[in-house]
């Protein structure tokens, strides 16, 4: 079983829970889990910095922080959180409307969940080649 919680923290950006949902689902189907929980948060810049100081050290806004509580043969279960706002100011650099940006965060942080990294130049274009197929599809009606 698959369930997948989406909270909405921040009044910035409408959230598609659907395709947020859907896509998240797609991740883990690709990677065959078939037993997950996982929650969604989107929130504002203030509080996903609060959360970068606090669990990582870092103060300043990131677009993503990924947290795996439990990760076994059988099982996933983490959280994903996502900033809303730095979607909103990132989006026109890569031409993406803020709701797809957003999506691409919530791929990236999912992939993370599942071990993916990108510390390292290949790696990294693996995720990214990864990540936008995800998104594309996810965003195919």
């Amino acid at each position: 079983m698959i369930r997948i919680d989406i909270a909405n923290r921040q009044k910035l950006l409408p959230v598609d829970r659907r395709l947020l949902r859907r896509a998240v689902r797609a991740v883990l189907a690709e990677a065959d889990v078939e037993n997950a929980e996982i929650s969604v948060a989107v929130v504002d810049d203030a509080t996903i910095r609060r959360l970068h100081q606090r669990y990582l050290g870092q103060d300043c806004p990131t677009d993503v922080l990924s947290f795996v509580f439990d990760s076994r043969e059988d099982r996933l279960e983490g959280e994903v959180i996502v900033s809303a706002e730095t979607a909103r100011s990132a989006a026109p650099r890569y031409r993406h409307a803020p709701a797809e940006e957003l999506l691409l965060y919530v791929v990236h942080g999912t992939l993370h969940l599942l071990g993916w990294r990108d510390d390292t130049p290949p790696a990294r274009a693996a995720m990214s080649r990864r990540q936008r197929k995800i998104v594309n599809d996810a965003m195919k009606p």
